[in-house]
């Protein structure tokens, strides 16, 4: 009788074993193409009157800023060091949207990663994994 638990527990272990193994090759070479399209990502917003035009990175770092010749004609630099900031934020937050929804598209339910990417919180991302962890260890043990 014994003998039939243990191969019935090396079967289900097989089977759990062969389950994870494949959500891991299919997580690898998703992340792969992951890299490519954030690296590829380029997000440009427009100041509300079309005079600033800023482009950012996946990650929000700014790559450029085009400024209309129309904005030397207010000769106010405080209002288009306010205009540019702002532009700037606008473009930095549609890539950190972008972002998370790339990722989410590319991990699996429930990681967290999508949630760190917006809050930057890297303690509540290993808390997740610590009790996703322990749920595993609860239903193997």
């Amino acid at each position: 009788m014994a003998g039939n638990a243990d191969r019935d527990a090396n079967r289900a272990l097989r089977a759990r074993f062969d389950e994870v193994h494949g959500q891991y090759q299919q997580l690898r070479s998703g992340l792969d193409e992951l890299q490519v399209r954030l690296a590829e990502l380029r997000i440009t917003e427009r100041s509300d009157d079309g005079q600033v035009t800023a482009t950012v990175d996946a990650r929000g770092q700014l790559l450029s800023v085009e400024l209309h010749p129309s904005v030397y004609q207010a000769r106010d630099a405080q209002a288009l060091g306010r205009k540019i900031t702002a532009t700037v934020q606008k473009a930095t937050a549609a890539a950190t949207a972008s972002t998370q929804e790339l990722v989410a598209g590319y991990l699996p339910a429930g990681s967290g990663a999508p949630d760190f990417l917006r809050s930057g919180d890297f303690g509540s991302l290993l808390r997740r994994a610590d009790a996703v962890m322990n749920h595993d260890g609860d239903r193997r043990g």
